[in-house]
């Protein structure tokens, strides 16, 4: 009987772990198809629009499905989602990006981890070991340092704006993950680009481009990359790991999102790699690793 639950539980984590590890891979794809998108569209616009369709999607998935809305408890950790991950963060980090360079904003990116495990600590009731923490911290300084490396521009204002970014989306997976053991992670981000979609379709009628005759096919790919697997389908997935594998366990796969983002930027976009970025990222992965072993 023991080892049945054992098994089970074992089986539970490493589904966790698959779908958390789907979901990072698909976020992934998020930077090169923006890099892309932004070339040819207000980066403002882009911001919007994506989680206008992604919307829409929602509403239709919701309604095809004929889902029962939330319970009246609910909505307030649905708008915190809303405001983290819809909202907050993808303005947030447009707003950084007209001070910062992308390759600055992975100092950030590797601090997310770290602030959802202390979100799925405060939110979430978890309490991962000690070791946990210290392989979470040590692989937010290898991302970290990895980035400094580069001898990348420092704005003060760019900067303020990424950490908030990096806080509001912390909280956002972490409250994102705690509502889908009751709701499911399709419904939760399904429910959550819905409330904000007022918002967003106002604000992309507000940020319309006055053409769009210059866009390229390449252009309108990327944002339906963005719009269709960033702000929908990667969240399926990504909020299942979480609340199946744990938020501060799954959460450290965030780790490795800047270096497959690099290397799609590397294959779609002919950027170098780097053997430090190589290094660096076997390194991560030792930190994941180390951190799923020592999570609960």
């Amino acid at each position: 009987m023991v080892n049945t639950v054992v098994n089970n539980r074992d089986r539970s984590a490493l589904s966790g772990w698959l779908n958390g590890l789907l979901g990072v891979i698909i976020f992934s794809g998020s930077l090169p198809a923006t890099r892309i998108a932004v070339q040819e569209i207000d980066p403002f616009f882009l911001t919007f629009i994506r989680a206008s369709i992604a919307g829409v999607l929602a509403l239709m998935l919701i309604g095809c499905f004929r889902e029962k809305r939330p319970a009246a408890h609910q909505f307030g950790s649905l708008i915190i989602v809303s405001l983290g991950v819809v909202i907050g963060f993808p303005l947030l980090t447009a707003m950084a990006l007209q001070h910062v360079t992308s390759a600055h904003s992975i100092v950030f990116l590797g601090l997310l981890p770290l602030a959802t495990a202390i979100f799925g600590v405060i939110r979430g009731g978890e309490r991962p070991r000690f070791a946990f923490w210290i392989f979470s911290i040590l692989g937010s300084l290898f991302v970290v340092g990895f980035a400094l490396s580069h001898q990348v521009a420092v704005s003060l204002t760019g900067d303020l704006l990424m950490l908030a970014s990096v806080v509001v989306c912390g909280l956002g997976y972490a409250e994102g993950a705690r509502l889908s053991r009751q709701l499911g992670g399709w419904q939760v981000i399904s429910w959550s680009l819905i409330l904000s979609l007022p918002f967003m379709l106002a604000a992309s009628f507000v940020t319309l481009p006055e053409s769009f005759g210059h866009i390229s096919t390449s252009a309108w790919l990327a944002l339906g990359y963005v719009s269709l697997f960033s702000m929908l389908i990667g969240f399926i997935f990504w909020y299942k790991g979480l609340a199946i594998g744990g938020i501060a366990a799954v959460g450290q796969l965030q780790l490795l999102q800047p270096f497959f983002g690099l290397g799609l930027s590397a294959t779609l976009l002919d950027e170098a790699v780097s053997p430090l970025m190589i290094a660096v990222t076997l390194g991560v992965i030792l930190c994941v690793i180390g951190s799923r072993r020592f999570a609960g």
